[in-house]
C-alpha cells in the first residue's frame, strides 16, 4: 500500500446532509454537492444524505430513517441552509443521537438564524463590553399576529420610520424575501412578501455604502478564531451605494448571489481601519453568539458613519459562487483544506 493511502475500513465516514425543507433547498444541493466533490476519496468515505422537500431522509439514494443513517457515519457534514438546517432544529435532532456534526450547536444556531434575537443579543453584548461594541441599524419588528391590516400598518411605518428602508423576514437566508423600499406602495408590497417567509418581519434603516462579508474559522493556523480577509461585494449598478447614496436597483439578492452577476473582491478595497474593524466585529459576533467551527458575517461600510453589522451566517454557502471559499483562496488555502479542517473540528481532532 502506498504511503498516506487509507483502506476502506480506515477511512472516515462522512455523511453530507443536503436539501431540506426550506426555500433554500436548491442552494443546499449545490453546497452539499461541492462538499462531496472536494472531500478527498483517499481519506474519506463520503455518503450523500438527501433530505427531500417533504422531509424524507435518503442515504446514498435509499430512503432511511435518521436513526438508521447515524449507525453508518462517523461525522455529519451539515450542508443545509435555511429553516431546519440553520435554526437549531437539525442540530437538536443530531444531539439526541450524540452525533458529531459540523457547524454551531442548537441554541447558538437558533439565535443567529433569528435576526431579531441576534440584534437583541448583540445590543446587550455591546452595552456590557464597550471595547466589543457592534453597531447595527435602527430597526422595528412586525409580528403577523399583531397586524390586522397590513396596508394600515404600512402607512404608520412609512410616516414614522426613516426611508429608504430594508424589509426582511426575521428568519431566512440567501436574501430571500428581502426588499429595499422608498415609497409607501413598495413598503406595503415588501411587508406582504416578507410575511410569506415567516411570521416576524424586520424593518431596518437602509445604510448605503460598500458591502462586505467576513469569515471566521475556529482553530485554524494556530488561532482560536482565525479571521479571513474581508470580501467586498460589488453589485451591478452599485456605484451610488459606495458613495453613501441609496440605490434600490443595486441589491445583493438571491439571483445576484447565485447567478454570478456580482463582482467579489478579496481582499476588498477597504481602508486599513475599515478592514480591521470588519474583522474585529466578525470575530466578536462569532464569539459573543457562541458560534463554533465557522461563520460568516455581513456588513455595510458607510463612508462617514463607519461599519455596521447586518447578519451572521452559521452555515456559509460552499458553492462555486460562494464567498467563503474565495476568502480561503486569498490566504493561500482552499475548499478542500477548509472541509477537512471542519470535519476534524467536528470529530474533536483539531
Amino acid at each position: 500500500m502506498a504511503s498516506g493511502s487509507h483502506t476502506t475500513a480506515s477511512k472516515i465516514r462522512v455523511g453530507v446532509v443536503r436539501g431540506g425543507t426550506s426555500s433554500e433547498y436548491p442552494v443546499s444541493l449545490k453546497t452539499g454537492g461541492s462538499v462531496i466533490k472536494h472531500l478527498p476519496a483517499s481519506k474519506y468515505r463520503v455518503h450523500d444524505i438527501l433530505i427531500t422537500r417533504d422531509g424524507k431522509w435518503h442515504f446514498d439514494g435509499v430512503e432511511k430513517k435518521p436513526e438508521q443513517i447515524m449507525k453508518h457515519v462517523d461525522v455529519i457534514f451539515n450542508a443545509l441552509h435555511g429553516e431546519f438546517g440553520e435554526d437549531g432544529k437539525i442540530q437538536a435532532l443530531l444531539d439526541t443521537y450524540k452525533a458529531a456534526y459540523t457547524g454551531s450547536g442548537a441554541l447558538a444556531s437558533a439565535i443567529a438564524m433569528n435576526k431579531v434575537l441576534t440584534k437583541k443579543h448583540l445590543a446587550h453584548h455591546s452595552a456590557q463590553h464597550a471595547a466589543g461594541k457592534i453597531k447595527t441599524a435602527v430597526h422595528i419588528v412586525l409580528r403577523k399576529e399583531d397586524i390586522k391590516d397590513v396596508a394600515k400598518k404600512a402607512v404608520e411605518v412609512f410616516k414614522t420610520f426613516p426611508h429608504p428602508a430594508v424589509v426582511k423576514p426575521a428568519s431566512a437566508g440567501s436574501s430571500i424575501g428581502v426588499s429595499i423600499v422608498s415609497t409607501l406602495k413598495q413598503l406595503e408590497k415588501a411587508i406582504h412578501s416578507a410575511f410569506e417567509h415567516g411570521d416576524t418581519v424586520l424593518i431596518e434603516e437602509y445604510i448605503a455604502g460598500k458591502e462586505a462579508t467576513c469569515g471566521v474559522i475556529d482553530g485554524f493556523r494556530g488561532e482560536k478564531h482565525y479571521v479571513l480577509p474581508p470580501v467586498e461585494i460589488r453589485k451591478p449598478g452599485g456605484a451610488k451605494e459606495k458613495a453613501g447614496v441609496a440605490d434600490e436597483t443595486a441589491f445583493f439578492d438571491y439571483e445576484a448571489k447565485y447567478g454570478g452577476a456580482t463582482e467579489e473582491i478579496c481582499p476588498g478595497n477597504f481602508t486599513a481601519a475599515e478592514s480591521v474593524e470588519i474583522q474585529r466585529m466578525a470575530r466578536e459576533v462569532h464569539r459573543s453568539l457562541g458560534l463554533r467551527h465557522y461563520s460568516r458575517s455581513d456588513f455595510i461600510v458607510h463612508p462617514r458613519r463607519g461599519v455596521y453589522f447586518l447578519e451572521v451566517n452559521t452555515l456559509p454557502g460552499l458553492t462555486e459562487h460562494s464567498l467563503f471559499p474565495k476568502a480561503m483562496q486569498a490566504v493561500g488555502s482552499g475548499l478542500t483544506e477548509l472541509l477537512e479542517h471542519l470535519v476534524g473540528l467536528a470529530r474533536g481532532k483539531r
